[in-house]
């Protein structure tokens, strides 16, 4: 796969670099809601994953990316297609930014942006959907910034800090 690349960042594939990376993100219980994840990773397990992560999309059903500032190779955050489902052409998509630092940029807008245009152009995709909690309005923003609609409410769908949460879906169909 090319470099998907706009003006702030670019989205590469995983390196067995990153594995210092993930393990932080898959580790960090604040996002775990978001992640459907509720036991920690290992640096094994992560750096099995990576060492598989050059599978195509087609045979593991899964993409995730790295995004990356331009003019460096660290990794900022995550994007991920997942449930990549060739006859009903459509997939998942998910987003992490990991530092609050780095929220608000523009760095996910342009992010998600590369990635709905590739999922539409390059795999020929005829839909997206995204499943975000109720109170993550920050995604909710962003999400429907791209023209993703809200398609349902799953009531107490997640449960997380001692509490039951709402989970959205939405969907972006191709035009």
């Amino acid at each position: 796969m090319t470099t998907l690349k706009g003006t702030k960042i670019f989205l590469r594939a995983l390196e067995p670099e990153d594995l210092e990376f993930i393990y932080v993100i898959e580790n960090d219980e604040s996002i775990w809601e978001v992640s459907n994840t509720i036991t920690p990773y290992s640096k094994f397990l992560i750096r099995q994953y990576l060492e598989n992560a050059h599978q195509d999309i087609y045979e593991v059903k899964q993409l995730r990316l790295a995004i990356c500032k331009n003019n460096t190779f660290e990794a900022i955050g995550l994007i991920d297609l997942f449930d990549f489902d060739v006859k009903n052409q459509r997939a998942g998509v998910g987003i992490i930014i990991q530092n609050d630092s780095n929220r608000n940029s523009g760095f996910g807008k342009e992010a998600l942006s590369l990635v709905i245009d590739y999922s539409f152009q390059h795999l020929q995709l005829h839909q997206l959907y995204a499943n975000i909690g109720t109170d993550n309005t920050a995604s909710l923003a962003l999400f429907t910034t791209f023209g993703f609609e809200k398609i349902g409410v799953k009531k107490d769908w997640n449960f997380a800090n001692y509490a039951f949460h709402d989970e959205a879906v939405f969907q972006l169909i191709k035009k």
